[in-house]
């Protein structure tokens, strides 16, 4: 994977649940580089990017006010004490493209159905390695860590 890939994440609609295979088969038929394709399903956006950061030794920034979070589900994860980061998101995706692709990406996944609301939320940096970086609302910087222990019970 080299440096300064671009980072797209795949936004809820109106459901969390959704066959993302017909984006994937866009990508693929756009000709489009795909350095990495992960589902959010199990841990959220924020435990999939702690995984790819630690196995490719690399830094993946994030802006946290590019991140699509739903009124609603904020709501809910501030009642039920919950970070929405690290909710599961089953029908969603992050896709790993070279920053040159990440526009076309994203004209290409807004034309499906599934995926128009698809995002850039951050890009991949070298350094600090094997780290996720969020730049907070008010500009400030936290990393973001892997979920010590699980979130929510297991119920699937």
């Amino acid at each position: 994977m080299s440096v300064r890939e671009g980072l797209e994440f795949e936004s809820p609609i109106l459901t969390d649940c959704a066959n993302v295979w017909l984006a994937v088969q866009a990508l693929l038929n756009a000709s489009i580089e795909i350095h990495c394709l992960r589902d959010l399903t199990r841990g959220g956006l924020a435990t999939t990017l702690n995984e790819i950061a630690a196995d490719r030794h690399i830094c993946i920034k994030l802006e946290e006010v590019l991140i699509p979070v739903e009124e609603t589900v904020q709501s809910a994860c501030e009642i039920l004490g919950l970070d929405p980061l690290y909710v599961a998101n089953e029908g969603r995706f992050a896709v790993f493209v070279p920053a040159a692709q990440a526009d076309a990406a994203l004209c290409v996944l807004k034309k499906v159905e599934v995926s128009q609301g698809a995002v850039r939320v951050g890009a991949v940096e070298e350094t600090p390695g094997r780290t996720v970086v969020l730049q907070s609302r008010i500009g400030g910087n936290r990393v973001v860590d892997m979920l010590s222990g699980e979130q929510l019970p297991r119920i699937c």
